[in-house]
């Protein structure tokens, strides 16, 4: 709570200068990025599967490390919220796990204030839904502060990357309290970007233990 004052107090500055800095988790790299229409991937140690509607920037790094954004989509950022309830410390754990976005790709300027919904299909219908609002009139950050305070980082300006951020509402799944289960399928959609974004489950089962050798 005292993070998401701070963003209130300091999120959006005036043109040209750096505001208050948010919290941000590493998610992952491209290879985490599941295609829409595809399941999302549930490891056998989650303790949960909860959709994350989310605002996605999407961006080119060029040659002399110049950032150019290519556009907006609507991702689903995809967390383990149990674990992030239990213990705040492992809240970067919750964050390693698949993602999706698109998907359609908004090119240009974002309105201030975009509606949408995001829904839980189960057994054909729809068994979970709640409005979803994005852009700057629904966020404690201006999007340029988030840009700044992501990508005053050197390392993550590598040239030629194709990279992504997910900046997150205030609401989930989990905040009611329910749970997801094997056939469900995530819907995410606000029509200014088109197609809404599906995605599935897919629930592994054999546990995996870490294997070393010695060289």
């Amino acid at each position: 709570m005292k993070i998401f004052k701070m963003g209130l107090d300091g999120g959006k500055p005036a043109e040209g200068k750096p505001g208050v800095q948010p919290e941000w988790f590493y998610k992952g790299g491209g290879d985490i990025v599941t295609a829409p229409e595809q399941a999302l991937s549930v490891p056998d140690f989650a303790e949960d599967a909860g959709e994350e509607p989310e605002l996605v920037g999407v961006y080119l790094i060029g040659p002399s490390g110049q950032l150019f954004r290519l556009g907006f989509a609507i991702g689903n950022e995809f967390s383990d919220h149990i674990i992030e309830k239990f213990n705040y410390l492992w809240l970067a754990h919750s964050k390693l796990r698949a993602c999706s976005f698109g998907p359609e790709l908004l090119i240009g300027n974002l309105p201030d204030h975009i509606e949408g919904e995001s829904r839980i299909i189960r057994d054909d219908k729809v068994w979970w839904r709640k409005p979803l609002l994005v852009g700057e009139a629904n966020m404690s950050h201006s999007i340029a502060n988030l840009e700044q305070h992501h990508f005053k980082y050197d390392q993550v300006r590598r040239a030629g990357d194709l990279t992504y951020t997910l900046w997150a509402p205030a609401h989930s799944v989990f905040v009611d309290d329910i749970s997801t289960k094997p056939g469900d399928r995530f819907e995410i959609e606000a029509p200014l970007f088109g197609r809404a974004l599906r995605n599935g489950l897919d629930f592994e089962t054999d546990a995996t233990l870490v294997s070393i050798k010695l060289l």
